[in-house]
């Protein structure tokens, strides 16, 4: 497959006109390209997007739609700009995938880029897609890596010029095929963006399994979503201040105290307060996993962190039933949090995204930010920062890593977005405002890539109606802090605390 690629790259620059869409259609081994329509300027089109939550923005510049599959399996959406900026990117998606992010093409043709998307092997109404083993492989990584040779093929075809620089920007699931690029694909792409990125996804579905059964087991100590905004506001009234500004958002948890013994109810109160049971449950949820035997799995959440109440969702329930059983009338009541971890990472051994071995991509002198929430309900801060120390560790230290990898802690903001803090920069699925790198996350990396300015800052939105504000997020070690009436990014000794103590495992 691979090999066929690059014969498609070397050999079709000459077989199309630049700006020929229709030229595109038809089969070249694996490679399938079933329609390429010219899309007219000034028709506001969007594609049909009701099976995926990536919904687009209406596209006013001409450009070229080439639906494809590799495979037989593997969809794709490549869109061509009829005036193009010569570069590619890529937009990953995340939960179980089987959708395409027409969000982030959408945004970013009218910019000029080439955008490509794919299901990563499956679509979404696939029932039962991760008991199929190539299903499982594409969905690690081979899906995203094949589309983009691939993508990049047609576009050297199509513009009669190869593409001169890729980029790939992805938020949770995505974030996790940002870093697999990284990790196992180098040569792909020059920069790519990893948000929220749960690099050892099948831990974090382990934590996400095992609450979820507890609260199923206990009903009487079920935390409900009233229950985790008590917790959460009680934990920010009492650290909000320590980045000397009020304003509903913790800068830097590591440096939060608080006591959740504050939440219990007292004799006759019955609101505003947690149960026995409640509280129980709550210190269970946010400290450390414990395995069948007593010892620590995980470091546990940061102060302020909510989670999902209710059942286990579909894409932890397929990873058990589906994955690690092959059966999908497993009973999840016999879920063991060793046992079926030990078997995901078996059955599905690329799906962890937490490799450090990344000489190959340093190598040849690409870049990658991260970014993660610090309020991330679904792929908790913790293992974001435990990766990325041990990233400084393996790779000559911290200071060297930051010349090709930064880390960028979100303060107040949840999963890719949401939250009370900034949450609009320029990453994935956030709409850009302009072309500048101090406050669009993606022309950032660009100029990272392309003229060697590392990313110090970035001024990130929140857009919230007369509430909308803005504020700097920080590349580690650094942490805002506000200063005779200025936000600065400040080196933050607690940051550099955490994760050199990471769990070993």
């Amino acid at each position: 497959m691979e090999a066929l690629l690059s014969l498609l790259a070397a050999a079709t620059v000459a077989s199309a006109s630049p700006g020929d869409c229709s030229a595109l259609e038809g089969a070249s081994g694996d490679v399938v390209v079933a329609k390429a329509n010219a899309i007219p300027a000034g028709v506001a089109f969007r594609p049909d997007d009701r099976t995926t939550f990536y919904k687009s923005v209406p596209v006013d510049v001409p450009f070229c739609r080439v639906e494809g599959r590799l495979e037989g399996t593997i969809g794709f959406e490549l869109w061509l700009p009829m005036a193009w900026n010569g570069r590619l990117l890529g937009a990953g998606v995340g939960g179980d995938a089987g959708v395409f992010n027409y969000l982030d093409m959408s945004l970013r043709v009218a910019q000029g880029f080439a955008t490509v998307t794919t299901d990563s092997g499956h679509k979404v109404t696939d029932a039962h897609w991760m008991r199929v083993p190539k299903a499982r492989t594409d969905y690690e990584h081979r899906a995203v890596h094949l589309t983009t040779q691939a993508a990049k093929s047609l576009a050297a075809r199509f513009y009669a010029r190869p593409v001169a620089r890729s980029y790939f920007t992805g938020c949770s699931g995505g974030g996790r095929q940002a870093l697999k690029e990284m990790q196992v694909h180098p040569l792909d792409y020059d920069g790519v963006i990893a948000g929220a990125p749960g690099p050892n996804m099948p831990l974090q579905s382990v934590r996400m399994m095992w609450f979820a059964l507890e609260a199923q087991r206990k009903p009487a100590a079920a935390l409900s979503d009233a229950d985790w905004s008590l917790y959460e506001s009680a934990v920010t009234r009492a650290c909000d201040p320590l980045d000397g500004k009020v304003d509903g958002i913790i800068t830097n948890p590591l440096q939060c105290r608080f006591r959740t013994a504050k939440l219990l109810c007292k004799p006759g109160q019955g609101e505003g307060c947690l149960t026995p049971p409640k509280l129980s449950m709550l210190n269970a949820v946010i400290a450390p996993l414990r395995d069948e035997r007593g010892r620590a799995m995980d470091r546990g959440l940061f102060p302020a962190v909510r989670t999902r109440p209710g059942p286990p969702s579909p894409l932890l329930r397929a990873m058990w039933a589906d994955a690690a059983h092959d059966d999908p009338d497993w009973d999840a009541l016999t879920f063991s949090r060793t046992g079926d971890l030990a078997t995901i990472n078996r059955v599905m051994p690329q799906l962890r995204a937490d490799s450090t071995a990344i000489a190959p991509f340093l190598a040849a002198n690409r870049r990658a930010i991260i970014y993660q929430g610090w309020q991330d309900p679904s792929t908790n801060a913790g293992p974001t920062l435990e990766y990325y120390g041990a990233l400084a560790r393996d790779n000559g230290g911290l200071t060297k890593l930051r010349e090709a990898v930064r880390l960028f802690m979100v303060p107040g903001m949840y999963h890719c977005r949401g939250g009370p803090g900034v949450d609009t920069f320029g990453a994935s699925g956030h709409a850009p405002v302009s072309e500048d790198p101090a406050n669009d996350m993606l022309w950032a990396l660009i100029r990272w890539v392309e003229q060697g300015v590392a990313p110090a800052r970035i001024e990130a939105r929140k857009i919230a109606g007369e509430s909308s504000f803005t504020r700097p997020i920080c590349a580690f070690p650094s942490s805002a802090r506000l200063e005779q009436g200025a936000w600065t990014c400040r080196h933050d000794p607690a940051l550099l605390a955490w994760p050199s103590a990471r769990l070993k495992r």
